[in-house]
């Protein structure tokens, strides 16, 4: 079997990866490049691989950074099936939808072409093969592949291929520990090659089981001083998550009375396809699902779809918390929130979620005095607050315990899907522990397994 690096290799976005067995090219993951116009820009080059000649795609979850070209490979000439979970086949059209639309608005607002319609979604859509976890695929003659639970979003996994008498696993995105919601990542198991992201790396996550309490001390706070808590947030499972939480929060009085806003089309239209997969939940979630709670809907929220409705929070009198897209502040609602309410000292921005290279929301993170929206200077006077074990991701604990759930440990490690210090961070961690063969990737790499 060949690996070529086509994508998330010293930065964590663009995942994408060309496996070539039996004679057969496969892809896995076929994302967008995200974080500053450097970054977009490369979505517009050719791909390092003849789109014609691929096989099949196999897709591990719905975010961006991972589906977002996979309507740019139709258009360029694949015509194969794309294998994936149910409940990634529905996140996944809303996710490109979503693109499109913000591609037009950048298309009118500064010039920029459109990577892909909507007609090239619908296209990519009728090629999926929706596949449920532990069903084995055969994708060519020789060559297998199952999909096993990421616990990262709703739908996501990690692939493991079989070929050639070898097994290779490309962990996708994987899951933080002890978060509601979506069930804990299944072990590893046997491999020969793993492939595995390395986005916290370098990152201890606070305990998750102490974040509620974070996050209601961080509300109250923000209602004592009658201000605004904004709360960007990824439209799949860091909403769903941050609902099943306040849901709780309010329902047993633990936060006085306060308008929430979720103000995302997309975050509400994932929501209701998690409401489709409660198959998916962890057994707390199943539970309150069984007795009748809908734990993303309580006293106090409101869902904002329309402009006008956007907007009319701004009529709404302080204190407020506004929940909003996108995740990393490049783009979505929250950017007009954030250019209203950050001069302000009685608010606070939370940061739940990955912040990369070149986002607003890591100059944000890094407690930058000033910075620019929508061509404006502003100058940052509202708190910045962080709860890391809000992340989606594993941390660094928990990729080396994942690795550590191999019946036999895997001959080499490719670490993908990380900043530079992070996986050399894991990296050293990973050979001073387990004594294993690491190595991180850059893009173009092409290794024989």
């Amino acid at each position: 079997m060949k690996l070529t690096f086509c994508g998330a290799n010293l930065e964590v976005t663009g995942s994408c990866h060309l496996l070539e067995a039996a004679g057969k090219k496969f892809l896995i993951d076929c994302g967008m490049f995200q974080g500053g116009h450097y970054a977009e820009d490369r979505n517009w080059n050719a791909f390092p691989f003849d789109p014609t000649t691929i096989e099949a795609v196999v897709l591990t979850h719905a975010h961006l950074d991972h589906c977002g070209r996979l309507p740019k490979l139709v258009k360029a000439g694949f015509i194969g099936p794309i294998y994936t979970n149910p409940a990634t086949a529905d996140l996944t059209r809303i996710v490109l939808l979503d693109a499109v639309e913000v591609m037009r608005y950048n298309e009118k607002k500064n010039g920029v072409p459109v990577l892909f319609d909507e007609s090239d979604v619908e296209e990519t859509i009728r090629r999926f093969r929706p596949t449920d976890y532990n069903h084995q695929i055969n994708l060519a003659d020789g060559v297998n592949v199952i999909f096993k639970d990421a616990g990262h979003i709703l739908g996501s996994a990690f692939v493991k291929f079989s070929a050639e008498g070898q097994t290779v696993v490309f962990s996708g995105d994987l899951g933080n520990s002890h978060v509601p919601i979506v069930r804990e990542t299944t072990p590893l198991g046997e491999v020969d090659y793993l492939v595995m992201e390395s986005t916290y790396g370098s990152i201890i996550h606070e305990d998750p089981q102490n974040r509620v309490y974070l996050l209601q001390e961080i509300i109250i706070q923000t209602i004592k001083n009658r201000g605004v808590l904004m709360i960007p947030a990824f439209s799949l499972e860091r909403t769903q998550e941050l609902l099943y939480e306040l849901d709780s929060l309010v329902e047993n009085k633990l936060i006085p009375p306060v308008p929430i806003f979720l103000d995302s089309p997309m975050a509400s239209a994932a929501t209701d396809v998690y409401k489709n997969y409660p198959q998916y939940f962890d057994e707390a979630a199943q539970y309150l699902i069984g007795r009748g709670d809908d734990f993303f809907k309580f006293a106090g929220l409101k869902i904002t779809n329309s402009v006008d409705d956007s907007k009319a929070i701004n009529d709404v009198a302080l204190p407020k918390i506004i929940i909003a897209g996108s995740g990393m502040m490049n783009g979505g609602r929250i950017l007009h929130h954030l250019l209203r309410y950050l001069p302000d000292p009685r608010s606070t921005l939370l940061i739940i979620s990955f912040q990369a290279e070149g986002t607003l929301g890591r100059h944000l993170y890094n407690r930058e005095k000033n910075v620019r929206i929508y061509g404006q200077e502003i100058e940052v006077k509202a708190k910045i607050d962080a709860i890391g074990s809000y992340s989606a991701h594993a941390d660094q604990n928990k990729l080396v315990e994942w690795v550590k759930s191999a019946k036999v440990l895997p001959k080499k490690i490719y670490l993908v899907h990380g900043e530079s210090n992070s996986m050399k961070d894991l990296e050293k961690r990973l050979k001073r522990e387990l004594d294993v063969k690491v190595v991180t990737t850059h893009i173009g790499l092409e290794v024989e397994l």
